[in-house]
């Protein structure tokens, strides 16, 4: 198993497991507790919390067709979806999250490429291939900002990031990560909102590529 050694925060896997978090969010938070023993128990006592609370909180009343739609669902056919990942790279809420299709990679320049899976009010939540020793242009958060390593690895101002390694990135934080020697790095980035590019052409270009 991958030696994780940076973890989803804590206050973000309590909101993962109470469901009050983006679905940009989510897909990233399941994508990494599926590559680490440690944020999977941790989130095992979030939602052990959650369960002894909801065992002492008043029942609430329901339409009495509720139980009847939930068992209807239940018996629906399920036909389950095609996987890409022939890699292995892509933990499962990659795959579904796209559908069980291959990544449109498209150049945003430097080598870099960039396959955007969702895009809307609450923020993004993209694919980024870095080639090993280029540099993503200097920037800072306008909001939150978490990136998960799937293969490679990269470095910047704060350490360096191997698979299964969450780096978050706020307000305070700007940096220039730079895959290291080796495979090119491919992570998953998810925000809340658009970056803050010190240099004048990638801001020029910032509304194009929806970063």
């Amino acid at each position: 198993m991958t030696h994780v050694q940076h973890h989803i925060p804590d206050a973000m896997l309590k909101a993962y497991a109470s469901g009050n978090i983006s679905p940009h969010f989510a897909t990233l938070v399941a994508a990494h507790i599926s590559m680490c023993e440690i944020c999977r128990v941790a989130l095992g006592a979030h939602e052990a919390v959650g369960g002894a609370l909801l065992d002492v909180t008043k029942a609430v009343d329901v339409s009495s067709s509720l139980k009847t739609d939930v068992f209807s669902k239940l018996d629906a056919p399920f036909t389950p979806k095609p996987v890409f990942d022939r890699s292995g790279i892509y933990p499962g809420p990659i795959v579904q999250a796209m559908k069980g299709q291959e990544p449109r990679w498209k150049s945003l320049g430097m080598g870099i490429r960039q396959h955007i899976i969702s895009y809307d009010k609450q923020g993004s939540l993209r694919l980024l291939y870095i080639p090993a020793g280029q540099a993503v242009p200097e920037h800072g958060h306008n909001g939150l900002e978490l990136t998960l390593v799937l293969q490679g690895s990269f470095s910047d101002e704060t350490g360096q990031f191997g698979v299964g390694d969450v780096e978050v990135g706020d307000e305070d934080l700007a940096h220039v990560p730079t895959a290291d020697a080796g495979p090119p790095c491919i992570c998953l980035a998810a925000t809340d909102a658009s970056l803050r590019f010190a240099g004048l052409i990638p801001r020029m270009l910032q509304p194009i590529f929806k970063i």
